[in-house]
């Protein structure tokens, strides 16, 4: 009987525990550029010296916040059929912090932490993609 009352008690324990613990459920969904672009899109994009300046629009019926942006930095070579051997090409992820209203437009602006280098052998071709966001439901 003790042993049983232990179990119980300890079990009680846990549950109330547990209940202080927890926390709301957060989901991730996978969606495809096209139904990325139905909910945040990028617009305006400008270029210079590696410094990307744009516009998000929040294209939802919700609040957005936290919306990743994938800027890559491509190298394309002047003669493609006859590469170099180092390309300076890369991809950084830059979040957009602030919360953006529904049928709202918010600026940003990445500059990278060190200057593109300037070759003669290429140019670099800059594109601009959502990563991720965040999807306010209240």
């Amino acid at each position: 009987m003790r042993l049983w009352h232990l179990i119980v008690v300890v079990g009680a324990a846990l549950s109330v525990v547990s209940g202080i613990q927890s926390k709301p459920a957060i989901s991730a969904t996978l969606l495809s550029a096209d139904d990325v672009a139905q909910v945040v899109d990028v617009r305006n994009v400008t270029v210079k010296e590696g410094m990307v300046s744009g516009e998000l629009v929040n294209k939802s019926s919700r609040p957005l916040r936290d919306v990743q942006l994938l800027i890559r930095y491509t190298w394309l070579w002047n003669n493609e059929f006859r590469p170099g051997k180092d390309d300076p090409g890369m991809a950084v992820y830059y979040t957009v912090e602030q919360e953006i209203s529904p049928g709202r437009t918010v600026s940003f602006t990445y500059k990278p932490s060190f200057p593109l280098p300037s070759r003669p052998d290429g140019h670099f071709e800059t594109t601009v993609s959502v990563a991720g966001f965040t999807e306010i439901v209240r």
